[in-house]
């Protein structure tokens, strides 16, 4: 999978910072992504001590940009319920 290959594919050459996270040509969300890679040998660290990557996106406009991890937008699966199912109780004293 080329998102996650160690080195820079060509394409990445190119790329622009988008000052939002979208294309800053044609305004398409990452989600419209033609190819992706996220640059996850050089991390940088923010003031709170989390990391960010760069991710890089080419759209299907022919744009290359790329925006930090951190400037994603949230997930509209993170605010979704979900049944967590119940943990398994071990007793170490059961016989096998």
């Amino acid at each position: 999978m080329e998102a996650f290959d160690p080195t820079p594919p060509d394409w990445t050459n190119s790329a622009v910072h988008a000052s939002t996270f979208a294309c800053p040509t044609c305004h398409a969300s990452s989600q419209a992504a033609e190819r992706v890679w996220i640059n996850r040998r050089s991390p940088v660290f923010t003031p709170d001590n989390r990391r960010k990557w760069q991710e890089f996106y080419q759209c299907r406009c022919g744009c290359t940009w790329w925006a930090w991890s951190s400037d994603r937008p949230p997930s509209e699966l993170a605010n979704q319920e979900r049944e967590i199912p119940p943990t398994p109780f071990f007793n170490p004293f059961d016989e096998l």
